[in-house]
């Protein structure tokens, strides 16, 4: 009894002293960490800091405060930075600063946590400090996490109310003043304003007064509008519902509305858009015009990782043109196939599959389109389609490739097909090599390659395009041919070459000329049936190379001229002699052969015996320059003065005249440290011509005469070549001989101005900020120059192409960005195609404005909208496309 007595006084003891020190902590005003610290070392208890957490999880468990398991499934942890306070009598916890707590999923920070075991609830806020309200809560269930002023949990319902939240879903940020949290499927949220903007005061949000949101799946909320800049605007909706997924999900697309001058009113690229699954999706839209016409169109994207991707868009177009009743109505029907297709060559390395497909009912149907997607092929006059297949056989030289080609021409209206054309290639082998390969005398170093085409051709016009018609000038044909040659060191410093082809060709048709009395003429009977002919040359080549070199005093080392001469010699006999055959013609007795007139598609036997001697010389000039005052490298530098400069002709020894054949020369070179290339080529004709254009077996007077001439020169650069700072203008360059595209970008990779290559998360979109003093204007400018001459001799000599194209862009601002294209006929005086546009980065908006301000195209495209894809129907599209009665 004495012993259970003192253990009584000692527990009440106890008790006494935790009632003290409960009194006093949590009366005290809010503090900062120095302060809470002090307390700790003035209170009569003494606690030490060691102390403080050693109420583990365990022993939560074991003690009378916790609950029965049916109302705290998890294990609780919890720690703080500054102190824990356990309140034994009212069953709570206090964690302050920097407070943390886990259970199961859900993940709370704050400033101060309060948790409840009577209760079953945590309660969690910021606190206050010099700075302000710091530290406020931040919930994290499964995947979803939010920020708000507070939030009170209970454990055993699972609802929550939360004051002042702050969740993100995907691109979607809201923010509610009060919201109940119901389960973890539902929440409803009171004054909610929601919006894409990642600023801490976003430009823009749609406010609502109630919302209902169901994490990861959507947002439903009712009378809400616009607020801009913290102004509201009219723009209002009596509902809304918001699709919330990091996938792909189906809806409606909103079409932009305009007015034609000859269709009226329209409203376009309206439809509906289905995310099937994660490996392709289908986009279904539509025009429709007041005056009748309309448009159906379909587009699909397909992407399987690690083994192909591509596209398909199909169009259709149902026009009606001026209004019926007058002279200039009219309808038509139109449609275009557009067709991508990639493989991944990880798949399969020894084959592959491409496709790139632009067929169109007509050579015109992006002129007369009246949705003007793409307006660069508004200039294009042919159409051109390819797919193909390659197939590399493991362990053998061979290999094979099935190719079906389309080409559509707008200025003859022909449509060429080949269904398909086949390829078999043998890679280069020795038949003669040594053991093990070696390859020492000429015999040793002959290399045979063999190669097979077999081909379907079909030519027709477009008004027999996918017609019987099409199929009723086919063509067909096989053609073998076998090469080999070798290499002989000759005389030490030259390199003799040694050749012979061989052809052989199937035709599986033929003509048979015969006299029509009632023409007057002889006409073709086409016969069918198999029929071959071959054909074969031999020769030889000689080849060397001259240096010279020739050294200064000074900046320039020396000066390198190379000099390649050629020299080489072909026979072929006359293969056309046994199967020439006579007929009679208006102008007399004509001979010819069973393969003329492109019966075939490899062409004929050649006629006459051809007996080539073949000159050609190509010059390289190259410096050794030593390095600048400015320059970091202390290496002499190869600079290029003269790229090339070749000249070849040929002199036929079988001919009876004009053996001669034209000297054709060509000349390059880079100025400007390689940012400017400069190409030249012509053809010089050594013959004189009549007046009736026929040239004659008489050299020219002043020995050559220019028959051709072609120069361009192309240039680029922009404002960093002019950043002395700058120590990457040398790289800035690409490859000079390629000129730039003075067209600009393909419209098709930018959707209403923008490109449609974005980051492909958020988080990778680099914020630009503007300097108000001293700011630089990044642009850039390019330039290709083009000129052309042609003299036939006797009716037509001078210049007959003089344009000068150029586009470039300018960045007003960080955010401001204006960009042209345009090209001006120097020989007419007028511009061509030219376009502007001016874009705006408008942070969580973008500005776009397409101008073509002249010419048959003139027209206009106006566009301001929201950039996350969330809100895409959240835009303005102004559309005015060209007036068709122009064309």
């Amino acid at each position: 009894m004495y012993i259970l007595l003192i253990l009584s006084f000692f527990c009440l003891k106890i008790n006494f002293a935790q009632e003290i020190g409960k009194d006093k902590i949590p009366n005290q005003p809010v503090v900062k960490r120095d302060s809470a610290k002090a307390l700790v070392k003035n209170s009569k208890l003494n606690i030490k800091k060691d102390s403080i957490p050693t109420i583990k999880s365990d022993s939560i468990v074991k003690d009378s405060i916790i609950k029965p398991k049916e109302v705290i499934d998890h294990i609780i942890t919890h720690d703080a930075e500054d102190y824990t306070i356990q309140d034994a009598k009212n069953k709570t916890v206090t964690l302050y600063n920097n407070a943390h707590l886990v259970y199961g999923d859900i993940d709370l920070k704050a400033g101060k946590i309060i948790i409840s075991y009577k209760n079953n609830t945590v309660y969690a806020t910021g606190i206050k400090d010099s700075t302000g309200y710091a530290q406020r809560p931040v919930f994290k269930q499964g995947g979803q996490e939010s920020e708000q002023d507070s939030i009170l949990f209970n454990f055993k319902t699972k609802k929550a109310l939360v004051y002042g939240v702050k969740t993100v879903q995907g691109e979607m940020i809201t923010y509610g003043e009060k919201t109940k949290k119901v389960n973890d499927s539902t929440i409803y949220m009171s004054r909610l304003r929601f919006t894409t903007s990642k600023k801490d005061r976003p430009d823009y949000h749609i406010a609502t007064n109630k919302a209902k949101l169901v994490p990861g799946k959507k947002i439903i909320v009712g009378g809400s509008n616009l607020v801009i800049a913290d102004v509201p605007t009219p723009l209002y909706l009596p509902f809304a519902y918001f699709p919330l997924t990091e996938k792909r999900s189906s809806g409606f697309i909103i079409p932009s509305w305009g007015e034609n001058n000859q269709q009226g009113f329209f409203l376009q690229n309206g439809g509906y858009y289905f995310a099937i699954n994660d490996y392709f999706d289908l986009e279904l839209t539509s025009d429709i015009y007041s005056n009748g016409s309309w448009a159906l169109n379909a587009s699909s994207n397909y992407n399987l990782r690690y083994k192909f991707s591509g596209g398909v868009s199909i169009r259709f177009q149902n026009l009606t043109n001026s209004i019926r009743g007058f002279s200039d109505f009219s309808k038509s029907t139109n449609f275009n196939i557009t067709w991508n297709h990639q493989q991944d060559p990880k798949s399969s390395p020894n084959s592959n599959l491409r496709a790139r497909v632009n067929v169109s009912s007509s050579s015109q149907f992006f002129r007369q389109s009246l949705n003007q997607i793409d307006q660069n092929q508004t200039l294009r006059n042919s159409f051109d389609s390819s797919i193909s297949y390659y197939k590399k056989f493991v362990g053998t030289p061979f290999n094979m490739n099935v190719t079906l080609t389309h080409s559509q021409n707008s200025n003859n209206n022909i449509v060429n097909l080949t269904l398909p054309s086949l390829q078999v290639n043998m890679d280069r082998i020795y038949p003669f090599a040594g053991t093990g390969g070696v390859k020492k005398n000429a015999l040793q170093k002959i290399g045979v390659t063999y190669t097979l085409q077999g081909r379907y051709s079909i030519s027709t016009e477009e008004d027999n395009f996918f017609t019987s018609k099409m199929f009723e000038d086919a063509r067909a044909g096989v053609q073998h041919e076998v090469r080999a040659n070798t290499n002989i060191k000759a005389f030490k410093y030259f390199t003799l070459s040694p050749n012979f082809n061989y052809t052989d060709i199937w035709n599986f048709a033929t003509i048979k000329k015969r006299f029509d009395p009632e023409q007057n003429r002889a006409v073709n009977d086409t016969i069918n049936g198999f029929k071959r002919f071959n054909r074969y040359n031999f020769g030889v080549g000689l080849t060397t190379n001259i240096y010279g070199d020739f050294k200064f005093k000074g900046r320039i080392k020396a000066i390198r001229h190379t000099v390649r001469p050629t020299v080489s010699w072909s026979y072929a006999p006359n293969f056309a002699a046994p199967f020439q055959e006579r007929v009679r013609d208006r102008s007399g007795i004509i001979t010819y052969t069973p393969f003329d007139d492109n019966i075939g598609i490899f062409g004929q036997p050649s006629s006459g015996v051809s007996n080539l001697l073949n000159f050609g010389i190509n010059n390289v000039i190259e410096a050794k320059v030593k390095p600048g005052e400015d320059d970091d490298s202390e290496e002499d530098k190869k600079i290029t003065i003269l790229n090339n400069l070749n000249f070849n002709t040929s002199y036929n020894m079988a001919a009876d005249s004009l053996r001669w054949s034209n000297v054709n020369f060509s000349a390059g070179t880079q100025l400007f440290k390689n940012k400017m290339s400069v190409n030249l080529s012509g053809s010089l004709d050594p013959y004189q011509v009549t007046s009736q254009g026929v040239r004659i077996d008489k050299f020219n007077s002043s020995l050559f005469r220019l028959s051709s001439a072609t120069l361009t020169a192309n240039y680029s650069f922009s404002s960093k070549d002019f950043d002395k700072d700058n120590k990457d203008n040398k790289n800035q360059n690409n490859n000079p001989n390629n000129p730039p595209d003075v067209f600009g970008i393909n419209d098709n990779q930018a959707i209403n101005g923008f490109s449609t290559q974005q980051p492909s998360r958020p988080g990778e979109v680099k914020e630009k900020t503007a300097d108000l003093y001293r700011s630089k204007i990044p642009w850039n400018l390019s330039f290709v120059y083009s000129t052309n001459y042609s003299n036939n001799g006797f009716n037509r000599a001078g210049i007959q192409n003089h344009t000068v194209g150029f586009n470039g862009s300018i960045d007003l601002t960080p955010k401001w960005k204006v960009n042209f294209r345009s090209s001006y006929d120097i020989l007419n005086g007028a511009f061509s195609f030219t376009t502007l546009n001016f874009s705006r980065d408008l942070d969580s908006w973008r500005f776009n404005f397409n101008w073509v301000p002249f010419g048959n195209f003139t027209s206009y495209n106006f566009f301001i909208g929201v950039k996350s894809s969330m809100l895409s129907d959240l835009k303005w599209d102004k559309r005015q496309p060209p007036d068709r009665r122009l064309f």
